[in-house]
């Protein structure tokens, strides 16, 4: 028996490749230690299987080749459900509602074609539909999108020299809740258990600013989120950054960032350059990173019976962060988010027409 130099590397291959099957290792082996010479009861002894099994390998690779090593189609019932039907359900799920939903259910799909719901899924599946799920988005209607998204992106990926670049937003509104009965510690086979309702004890806003380089966080709490506080936080990172440092400061468009006050403040402090993201596009402020974090790790399961504990917990969790910053890299280009969006764009106005 032969095998070509293509058909070895192949067989070799297979018997290389770590994920192969355990089976087609097994007549890969057979088919080149016959192509060595050996007979099948030498290479029955060799790889200490049954000769029938040698010799029905051996004769469908002489047969069909490579092929002739793979499993036959297995027979089964024929199959009852045509392209045709499949057409249907794909149609009517992508350009019909039910009557009494907003979405199609396996279920009422399954009602209204004739078809199984198991049948339904498969299909769906198959064509990655999810007609339950639902995503939000909300595109910017900024006239300098694209001028704003290319200004911050560029402080990113190529600060300037002899300059801070810091990324400054306020969380406002956090709320101190107590929950209305004590919190269950976990214990083993059991979660942590919390009631579902909670006592209000009052609220208070962190005004932040993450420095881009190293990740380190300036934090100030102020009970009211007005301009007045906004400026006493300006106050406070003049103070902290190092008076040889031009600063770059990132932040949205709220109105307590450019009122008159404030401007006239910038004009006393000519170091301080603003760079404003483009309207409903705080993802491009790293900062709100940040501040996920913060709500991930700390106040989402946190308990507070007064916002002085509050302010006590978001102090400490903050010291703790800057005695081991990690900062938070961005990586794409501003062309590559523009492209992004036009192409995100251009579905939206296809689907619309």
């Amino acid at each position: 028996m032969s095998v070509t130099d293509a058909q070895r590397a192949v067989l070799e291959g297979w018997l290389r490749r770590r994920r192969t099957a355990q089976a087609l290792a097994q007549r890969s082996r057979i088919v080149l230690e016959c192509a060595e010479g050996h007979s099948i009861m030498e290479v029955s002894r060799r790889l200490q299987i049954v000769p029938d099994t040698v010799r029905t390998w051996r004769r469908r690779f002489i047969e069909r080749g490579l092929d002739g090593l793979c499993d036959d189609p297995r027979p089964g019932v024929p199959r009852k459900i045509t392209d045709a039907d499949v057409e249907r359900v794909i149609v009517k799920t992508l350009e019909e509602t039910p009557k009494n939903a907003t979405h199609w259910s396996t279920r009422s799909m399954a009602a209204a074609t004739g078809m199984s719901q198991s049948t339904i899924s498969r299909i769906w599946r198959a064509f990655a539909l999810a007609p339950h799920r639902s995503q939000t988005f909300k595109l910017s209607t900024d006239p300098l999108f694209i001028d704003k998204v290319r200004d911050v992106v560029g402080l990113y990926l190529d600060p300037p020299e002899k300059a801070l670049v810091l990324c400054v937003d306020e969380k406002s509104q956090i709320q101190a809740l107590d929950r209305s009965q004590p919190v269950l510690p976990m214990v083993p086979g059991v979660p942590e258990r919390r009631s579902h309702d909670y006592v209000r004890a009052g609220t208070t806003t962190l005004f932040a600013a993450l420095e881009v380089a190293t990740g380190k966080v300036i934090g100030s709490l102020h009970r009211r989120h007005r301009a007045a506080e906004f400026k006493k936080f300006l106050a406070k990172l003049d103070r902290e950054v190092p008076a040889d440092l031009q600063v770059h400061l990132i932040l949205d468009n709220y109105a307590t960032h450019k009122t008159p006050d404030i401007k006239r403040w910038l004009l006393a402090h000519p170091r301080f350059r603003l760079h404003f993201t483009p309207t409903s596009a705080s993802w491009l402020n790293l900062v709100e990173r940040w501040f996920a974090e913060l709500t991930q790790k700390k106040l989402k399961r946190g308990v507070h019976r007064s916002v002085q504990a509050l302010e006590r917990d978001i102090r400490a969790w903050l010291t703790d962060w800057n005695e081991h910053p990690r900062p938070f890299v961005w990586t794409k280009t501003a062309d590559e988010i523009l492209d992004k969006v036009a192409a995100y764009c251009r579905r939206i106005s296809d689907s619309d027409h």
